[in-house]
This record gives structure tokens, sequence and C-alpha cells, in this order.
């Protein structure tokens, strides 16, 4: 990476939020706009977004990114990070260890702070957001997912386009529609097409659709996976509104089914979360990013890797007390955090080795994403500013998506969402 071009980038391309926060930052935190691009201008390439559920996966995912000199995003889901967290990293502490860790550690690819899966599940939850979004923006969030998709297809829309004016418009934007929650009620491309003809009427272009394509989050039961030929089916209907995709829930698909992604879709961005923190731990997780379980099925431990084996067996007993199995092991993230980080030098550098390792072989080996931050660098030094603008114009006529509009077609949409569930995150 030339030195002349990383410093022009760290002169124009921070956010005016990250400048304020972190005026003699030498971190290169971008919009998650930027990230997009990079991507879209290298073709068949995705990158990560790690969900950084402690310490030590923001650190390895931050390492392996400048080792594949690669764009990456750092982020957190509301249920992860937000009022009710189960993890002691949150909305408004994100952006604030990230620039420590890259000043730190010299990093010098750039990264987006994003959070993930802002929920909207009731029409309440709209009011509360536009107190809410504003603050973790003033946090130096740079990208931001709004999720309505619990909520009907009229009222999805109707939330997005409300809370749209509270989203900065340099900021990094997504979308979401039908809730994540594996084969069942998966996403169509009628339903897509209503969500982003409405945005568009309005004048709002998102960066990133995110679907239910057929993946759950956590630790998976099965391998049916992300269905590749659907996500190609919606992306080739979205064409003329330029949304690249966002593809949640990877744990519990192959690298080979990953790569299909990258190359066969329009995605650029691959949440990871479970994998990571199982990871950093030191339980053991095969090519499906799945942690592998003892007989009584608990995560297998690696003797000697992660957190000490002392740590490990008074988190295993912790997580008995409490009940939590499986995806659950989660909530061990906001109890332990601090315990994690009084380990030895030793153990929290393994921790993190872990993490990264992984992740550097998602960015080489899967996801096509080597060599993005130079790209990404290019883009902002090209427009000279933070903010590389929509993708997309104004091609809906907005008469035809007011509310009362919106409602009518919205019940002509036919949809089976499926059993409900918990698929926050």
């Amino acid at each position: 990476m030339a030195t002349r071009d990383f410093e022009r980038a760290l002169e124009v391309g921070r956010p005016p939020n990250v400048k304020r926060l972190f005026p003699n930052s030498k971190a290169l935190i971008v919009s998650g706009k930027v990230i997009d691009r990079a991507l879209l201008k290298k073709g068949k390439a995705m990158t990560i977004a790690a969900n950084g559920r402690n310490y030590f996966v923001i650190r390895g995912a931050l390492l392996a990114a400048q080792r594949a000199n690669a764009a990456i995003i750092i982020e957190i889901a509301k249920s992860e990070g937000g009022r009710n967290a189960y993890c002691a990293i949150n909305f408004w502490n994100l952006a604030r260890i990230t620039d420590q860790l890259m000043n730190e550690l010299g990093i010098t690819v750039p990264v987006a702070i994003h959070a993930d899966h802002y929920g909207i599940k009731k029409k309440e939850d709209v009011e509360a957001a536009k107190i809410e979004i504003p603050s973790i923006f003033d946090a130096g969030i740079t990208s931001i997912a709004i999720d309505a998709s619990h909520m009907n297809d009229d009222e999805n829309l109707l939330a997005n386009i409300e809370l749209s004016p509270y989203v900065p418009t340099w900021a990094g934007y997504e979308t979401e529609v039908g809730e994540i929650k594996g084969k069942e009620g998966l996403s169509t491309p009628e339903e897509a097409l209503f969500l982003i003809k409405g945005l568009n009427a309005h004048n709002i272009f998102p960066d990133w659709i995110a679907l239910n394509n057929g993946t759950t989050h956590g630790i998976q039961d099965s391998d049916q996976g992300i269905q590749v030929a659907l996500t190609q089916e919606i992306h080739k209907a979205l064409e003329p509104y330029k949304l690249s995709g966002a593809q949640h829930g990877t744990s519990g698909n192959s690298s080979e089914r990953l790569k299909e992604i990258a190359q066969k879709t329009n995605t650029t961005k691959a949440n990871v979360a479970t994998a990571l923190q199982m990871l950093s731990w030191g339980v053991e997780v095969n090519d499906y990013g799945n942690a592998v379980l003892n007989e009584d099925g608990t995560p297998k431990k690696i003797p000697g890797e992660g957190v000490t084996e002392e740590l490990w067996e008074e988190m295993l007993s912790y997580a008995k007390e409490k009940g939590l199995k499986g995806g659950n092991f989660k909530k061990l993230n906001l109890p332990f955090e601090n315990k994690l980080l009084g380990q030895s030098r030793e153990v929290r550098e393994r921790m993190a080795k872990r993490v990264e390792d992984f992740v550097y072989h998602l960015l080489t080996d899967v996801f096509n994403a080597t060599d993005t931050a130079q790209l990404a660098i290019d883009l902002i030094c090209e427009k000279g500013s933070y903010d590389l603008g929509p993708k997309a114009e104004r091609i809906e006529n907005p008469e035809e998506w007011t509310e009362e509009k919106i409602r009518e077609k919205a019940k002509a949409i036919s949809r089976d969402r499926g059993p409900e569930g918990d698929f926050d995150d």
C-alpha cells in the first residue's frame, strides 16, 4: 500500500463522527459504502463482517485483514450489543475499541464499524430508534442494518422510510427482507422488489440487502445451508437498483458453499459470529464453522488452545447452572469478559491468533477479498471524500408509493413466514 495514498485517505476518508471522536488517530475507519464498493470493484468477492462478541475476535479479525490486505467490517448486532446486550462489546464502545486496536497494531486497511440487525419488531420500536440511532453514530458507527423484517412487508418498508432520515447519508445502509430462520419462510423476489422499489421511490438507496436465503444463526442442526440459486434469482431481480447482498448466518455452511456465494451472487458482505466466538475460546470448529460437540452436547475444547482449562471448566459450570446449551453459549460472553481479559498475555495472544488464522483463511481462500484494501483507498482518493454517494438513482414514481398504496400493494404479497422463534443473531 502506497504511504502517500494511505495518508491522503486518512485525511479525507474518515467520516465526520470518526474525526470528531478520534482527532489524532491513524486508523482508517470508513463508511460501509467504501467497503462495499471495494469488493464490487474487485468482482466476485466479499469480505467478512466479523461480529466482535469479545475483544479477542476484534483483535484477531483486524490482524487477519492486515495480513490479507483486505478491507473489512467489524460489527455488533443489537441483540449482542444493544440495550439488552449479552456481550460487553456494544454499539457505544465498538468504534473506540477498534480504533485503539488499529493504532496499537499498526492496522492500515480500511475498516467499517457496522451496527448489525438494528431490530424493529413492532411500531413502538420506531420512536425509540429515532433517539438511539443518532446516539450510536455519535459513538462512531459508520454503517447500519435497519432490520424490520420481523414485521409485515408494509410495516418493514414504512419503518425503513421513517428511520432513513436518522442515518447519515454518507453511512453504509443495509436493509432486510424475510426473517433469518433457516428453511422456513424463505425470501422471495416479489417481497424483495416490494421493499426496494418502495425505498427507491422515497430516494432511499441501500447498499446491501439481507435475505432469508436458507440460513439460521448460531450452532446449526443441519447442513441445508444457503440457497445459492434463490439468492441469484433475487439479486438478478434487483439489478436495476444496484444492491449488493449481505449474507447472514454463514455458520453451518462449508467453504465451498461460501465460495459459491462469492462467485455466483452479488454478495459483498458475509457475517461471521458464532464461529469466531468459539475459536477465541479454544473450541474445535469444523469447516462449516460449527463447534464440534462432546457426547454431552457441550463444545469440545482443544487442550492448550483458547482460554485456560481452569477458566473453561468455570464457563461450563456456569452454563450448566444457567441451563445454557448450543447456541445459547453466546450468553457466556458478558459474565466472562473480564475474566477472559484477565488471563496471561500468552493465553490472550493465542485466543486472538486462532481467530486471526480462521479469518485470514476466509478472506484469502474463500471470500476472494485479498488486496481489496488498496481498492478501497483508491476509491476514497478518487472521490476526495468519505462520502461515495449512492450507487443507484430514483427510477420509481413516488406517487405510486404513498403509505396508502404501500399498504394496498402489500396485501397482494404471498409469503409464508414459518414458525416463530429466536433468530436475533
